[in-house]
């Protein structure tokens, strides 16, 4: 069992650090924005305390990505969508549906949770959720909660949590969309859905077919296709008693190809749920998920498949007293691998229980929370945290907290044939933060330092044997800035954001792999009557591609444009330009990104 809080000194370091910084941003905003309305630019988020609330009243560094950033950038990938987000970085070796990691803080996507509507997705091999896989025109909205969450989700929520959300069907009657396109690298993009509100019952139905012929991912190399065929299913009816069910599954399928191999793929969730108000101020809920990633693979070592599959029941309860929240709940879940190597195990057990307050004090806010786990194959841990919120006037709120959080060792850590090691312990971490947001009327600002403490880090190392196994053996700190700011005025949609990163291996001095320590994001768009246009600048220092430091990638920057008309009611065509400056850059050693390609696709619907 672990359980550590022992940073207070260093979070006090932090807060007084921050507070001129803080009174410094005050005195400007207040002198550019008097009013004190509410703020648009404060979107309600769930993902972060497990309930509804602000981004300004979640105490958390939150992003959010809404409906109107999905239409306008229309991405390929959901990787291009949360390239330079604050705090969020991704490599990847190629494009177009090749394996990608998204670090949250520096976090790589083993130690991060990739949700779907209250469903996590990953691999219980590998760790991590395949991004890659995923159709961005299935969704609609992305939560990014950076900092831990173990104490809310569990296992692996280190750097922090992604969720996605598909279309609600919030409109009266039914709302058809189609969409078709096209562009470079022989790319093909097909989509069509329905959604819509018949008297209580909410409906989303949805299917999207994705083929490129890729490119080369090594300079001199053949190009690369990927295809993916993707369907949605969502429906909810809400009782004259506001008790609510509600089924949705998600299924994405298709083939990669790669330098020496492909691949057949599945992803895919599926849920059932029931909420019921048990009083006034009772509410609760109960969800039973399921969710798979599969893979067969065809390469120069043969052919193997690794089919893993997790199968959860949550319980979540919700207690209002007057302006507090209580939440407690419970949650089991079993993880299963089906595969052709030979695993020592392909099966494990989790039990947890959870609780956490919310209490309004205005204008103080504290947030704690404290989550059990008990797991067959690594044991008990448990996870906390706490964080303070304090509202220096009507627009500006200062936030400190403090959590734990872990990353469990994946079936192959611990049972690969020939290697695991079955005594591997989690990874552990504990996280301080400060920062302070500004909230107007139309613009919002919002910058936040931390530090993640992290322990016994599973690496590669030999036994006394000499055979090499994955072991407890490194630590890491990492530390950072975010710094984050949105407008919307006029016609005019502006989002800024500008990450410093410190990550270090605590043992070496050197800096982490694959992390750039800066990264900045700039999104402009604006409309014209009829017409909108916009762009994004992306950009990146250099970073290492091995723990030695001596593989160096060499930084970039990306300019992707874009621009829509609307030429009929119910109809548009937009165009996308991406990496306009074809730019030839890496983010994993001899592995390429895609140059210059421009897409064109014809709209209907709302």
């Amino acid at each position: 069992m672990s359980y550590r809080f022992h940073s207070t000194a260093t979070l006090a370091a932090f807060a007084m650090a921050a507070l001129p910084l803080a009174i410094s941003f005050s005195v400007h905003a207040q002198y550019i924005e008097a009013t004190t309305e509410l703020a648009a630019l404060d979107p309600v988020v769930v993902t972060a305390a497990l309930a509804p609330r602000t981004a300004n009243e979640s105490l958390s560094s939150v992003s959010v990505l809404d409906e109107d950033t999905f239409r306008r950038q229309d991405p390929i990938s959901l990787t291009d969508l949360l390239r330079g987000q604050p705090g969020v970085d991704v490599t990847s070796n190629g494009s177009f549906g090749k394996s990608s990691s998204v670090y949250l803080r520096g976090v790589p996507s083993d130690a991060s949770i990739l949700m779907i509507e209250g469903i996590r997705l990953r691999s219980a091999t590998a760790g991590g959720g395949a991004f890659q896989y995923l159709d961005p025109r299935m969704f609609d909205r992305a939560e990014i909660v950076r900092g831990p969450r173990g104490s809310l989700y569990g296992a692996d929520a280190v750097g922090g949590v992604i969720q996605l959300f598909t279309p609600d069907g919030d409109k009266a009657g039914p709302q058809p969309r189609v969409s078709v396109g096209g562009g470079s690298f022989n790319t093909q993009r097909l989509s069509a859905g329905v959604s819509g509100r018949e008297g209580g019952t909410r409906y989303s139905f949805a299917a999207s077919h994705f083929n490129t012929g890729g490119q080369p991912v090594r300079r001199g190399g053949e190009d690369k296709g990927y295809d993916n065929t993707s369907a949605l299913a969502r429906i909810a009816h809400t009782f004259e008693s506001s008790a609510e069910v509600g089924v949705l599954a998600l299924r994405a399928r298709g083939n990669n190809e790669y330098d020496g191999g492909e691949n057949d793929f599945v992803q895919q969730v599926a849920g059932i749920y029931g909420e019921l108000p048990i009083t006034d101020t009772w509410q609760s809920r109960l969800t039973l998920s399921e969710a798979r990633d599969e893979l067969d693979t065809l390469d120069n070592f043969g052919d193997s498949v690794i089919d893993t599959r997790t199968q959860t029941a949550r319980w979540q309860n919700n207690f209002q007293f007057g302006t507090h929240e209580l939440i407690a709940g419970a949650e089991i879940s079993e993880d299963r691998v089906s595969s052709t190597n030979d695993f020592a195990e392909t099966r494990r057990d989790n039990h947890a229980v959870f609780t956490q307050g919310l209490l309004d004090f205005s204008p103080f806010a504290i947030q704690a929370s404290l989550r059990y786990d008990d797991n067959e194959a690594y044991g008990d841990e448990i996870t906390g945290s706490f964080a303070l919120g304090y509202d220096l006037d009507n627009n500006h709120t200062l936030r400190a907290s403090v959590g734990t959080a872990f990353k469990a060792p994946s079936f192959n850590d611990l049972y690969w044939p020939d290697s695991g090691n079955p005594d591997l312990n989690p990874e552990n971490s504990e996280t301080i933060e400060v920062g302070v947001r500004g909230q107007y009327s139309q613009w919002f600002w919002d910058v936040a330092a931390f530090q993640n403490d992290y322990d016994d880090l599973i690496a590669w190392a030999p036994t006394s044997s000499g055979l090499w196994t994955p072991q407890n053996v490194n630590s890491a700190r990492i530390r950072g800035v975010e710094l984050s700011s949105g407008m919307e005025i006029s016609d005019w949609t502006l989002q800024a954001a500008f990450t410093y990163l410190d990550p270090e291996n605590r043992d070496t001095g050197n800096r982490l792999e694959r992390r750039a320590t800066h990264s900045m994001r700039l999104d402009a768009d604006r409309e014209l009557g009829d017409w909108s246009v916009g762009g994004s600048l992306i950009a990146q220092n250099h970073r290492y591609d091995n723990a030695a430091n001596t593989q160096r990638l060499g930084g970039y920057g990306l300019v992707n444009l874009r621009a829509g008309w609307q030429f009929a009611p119910l109809w548009s065509a937009r165009v996308t330009l991406e990496n306009a400056f074809d730019k030839e850059y890496s983010t994993s050693r001899d592995y390429l990104n895609a140059g210059r390609a421009g897409f064109l696709s014809v709209h209907y619907g709302q």
